[in-house]
């Protein structure tokens, strides 16, 4: 895909949802099957499957994926898909890349081991190693573009309203 191409798609879409600002809002859907014979759950996301349980700290043997990688692989995937996009519209040609999240987590926290400990991620670093002929100017661009539209990231750095029920 090139700038233009990118245009061509993204353009229809940015007039109806300036024209109907109603029509630009989505509900996005993850649901998952509870297995509590093997402590763990069948996710799935827009048809596609994936089964979450404990992490090997929290008592897990390792067969399953956690969740706390998958928040860092969203992260990951969601600013490496916009960093192209964004470098398409700007026409920067990245040659090769790779885009890492990392995030410390104390599982004291989790297992209610120390009250003092907070559950969930104490940090989260993204990196991006890319191989690009862009000069520092375009590359900082970059970087404040993808970090600005990264839905992820923005969800992360703002904290969403977020409600729990039962039914």
């Amino acid at each position: 895909m090139n700038a233009q191409k990118l245009r061509e798609k993204q353009q229809p879409l940015k007039r109806k949802f300036r024209q109907n600002p109603e029509s630009a809002l989505y509900v996005l859907h993850a649901e998952g099957r509870l297995h509590q014979d093997r402590i763990a759950v069948q996710i799935s996301s827009e048809g596609v499957g994936r089964e979450v349980g404990l992490h090997p700290a929290t008592g897990g043997d390792g067969s399953f994926a956690c969740s706390g990688d998958m928040v860092l692989e969203a992260l990951a995937a969601c600013a490496g898909v916009t960093l192209l996009a964004v470098a398409t519209a700007m026409e920067i040609r990245i040659k090769d890349g790779l885009v890492k999240a990392e995030g410390d987590l104390d599982f004291r926290g989790t297992l209610g081991v120390a009250r003092d400990v907070p559950v969930g991620f104490k940090a989260i670093r993204l990196q991006f190693d890319l191989d690009s002929d862009a000069d520092e100017k375009q590359l900082a661009t970059l970087m404040r573009l993808t970090e600005r539209y990264c839905v992820v990231h923005q969800t992360l750095s703002h904290g969403p309203d977020l409600t729990i029920s039962y039914a």
